[in-house]
C-alpha cells in the first residue's frame, strides 16, 4: 500500500498545484508553458502509474477489510457510474447546457466516480483510494468556484440542449456500457454477475 500513497501524493500535489494560481503562474513564467505542461503530464503520469501499480500490488496481498458493503450498494454504483461517463463526456465534447448545469463536469464526474466506489469497496485500500479522489475533487471544485471561473462557464455554454449534449449522452453511454463488459478484464473485478 505504500506505493499507492506514494502516488496519490504525487499525483494529488501535482492537481493541487494547478489550483494555487498565482504559484502556477510563476512556474509557467519562469519554465515556459511547453515545459511546465510536460513537466505537470510527466509528474501526474509517474503518480498515477504508481497508484495503479500500487493498489495491484495491495490487493494481490490480500485487501484489508473495514466494513462489509451489502449487495445493494454495489447495485447503485453500477446505477450511479452512468452519470459519471455521461458527465466525463460532457467535460470534452463541444459545450452544451450539460457543461452550463455541470459547471466542471470532470470534478462531477470524479466525484461521482470516487463516491459510487467508496459505497460498493469496504476494504482500507479502497477507502484510502477512492476517498482521496473525492477529497481532491471536492476541494478542487471550491477553489474553482472562488476563482469565479462559474461565469465564464456561463458565458460561453448555451442554456438549451443541443450538439454537445447529445455527444456527450451517446459517448458517456457507450463509454459507460464498455466499462461495464470490460471492468472484470481491465480492473480484475467483474461488475455483472
Amino acid at each position: 500500500m505504500i506505493l499507492m500513497l506514494a502516488g496519490l501524493a504525487i499525483f494529488m500535489a501535482a492537481h493541487v498545484f494547478t489550483t494555487l494560481r498565482e504559484r502556477r503562474g510563476d512556474m509557467i513564467v519562469s519554465l515556459g508553458e511547453v515545459r511546465y505542461k510536460a513537466i505537470y503530464s510527466i509528474v501526474s503520469l509517474f503518480g498515477f502509474v504508481l497508484i495503479v501499480k500500487g493498489y495491484g500490488d495491495y490487493r494481490a496481498a490480500g485487501m484489508i477489510p473495514v466494513w462489509s458493503p451489502p449487495t445493494g450498494l454495489r447495485h447503485l454504483t453500477l446505477l450511479l457510474m452512468w452519470p459519471a461517463f455521461v458527465a466525463l463526456a460532457a467535460a470534452y465534447a463541444p459545450a452544451g447546457k450539460l457543461k452550463r448545469v455541470l459547471k466542471h463536469p470532470m470534478l462531477v464526474a470524479v466525484k461521482i466516480w470516487a463516491l459510487a466506489h467508496l459505497l460498493a469497496n469496504g476494504d482500507l485500500g479502497s477507502i484510502i483510494l477512492f476517498g482521496a479522489f473525492l477529497a481532491y475533487a471536492v476541494y478542487d471544485r471550491i477553489a474553482v468556484k472562488k476563482r469565479g471561473e462559474d461565469a465564464a462557464i456561463a458565458a460561453y455554454a448555451p442554456n438549451s440542449f443541443g450538439k454537445g449534449d447529445l455527444i456527450a449522452l451517446v459517448a458517456g453511454t457507450i463509454a459507460y456500457g464498455a466499462m461495464v463488459k470490460l471492468h472484470g478484464w481491465l480492473i480484475g473485478v467483474s461488475v455483472i454477475g
